[in-house]
């Protein structure tokens, strides 16, 4: 299922494209939380496409199982941001999370955050499992 939900931004430029494995189901909660937020005002865009479907087109370059194992997002120029950046550009998006962004971008942070993913992604399987029950 290919949904696209638009926010609108005046701090990203162009569009921002979030792959998430709609598979996940962590991945689902959060991306959930990323869609209820409601525009500021005119700007740009934020779409988001479940790569778990086998239907959803991936970018140029890239295999699904390479785009499973990290959360991506592809900004309009075409230039596909991973881990820790991915976020970080998600979050310079969207109302009420720029601040977070802001502080990710502070020297030696952004080091930090993508660290802290790669830990985060070690346990994935497990916290996975754990979500299930949950849903």
């Amino acid at each position: 299922m290919n949904n696209t939900n638009q926010i609108n931004s005046s701090q990203c430029n162009g569009s921002l494209t979030v792959l998430y494995d709609g598979a996940c189901p962590l991945c689902r909660r959060e991306i959930a939380v990323y869609r209820d937020l409601q525009p500021l005002q005119p700007g740009s865009t934020v779409s988001f496409a479940d790569i778990s479907n086998a239907a959803v087109p991936l970018p140029a370059g890239t295999t699904r199982e390479q785009l499973l194992a990290r959360f991506h997002v592809q900004g309009r120029d075409g230039q596909l941001l991973s881990g820790a950046q991915a976020f970080l550009a998600l979050w310079a998006a969207l109302p009420g999370w720029r601040w977070l962004a802001m502080i990710g971008r502070l020297p030696g942070a952004g080091w930090v955050m993508e660290r802290m993913y790669r830990l985060f992604l070690r346990w994935r399987p497990t916290i996975q499992r754990w979500a299930l029950h949950w849903d």
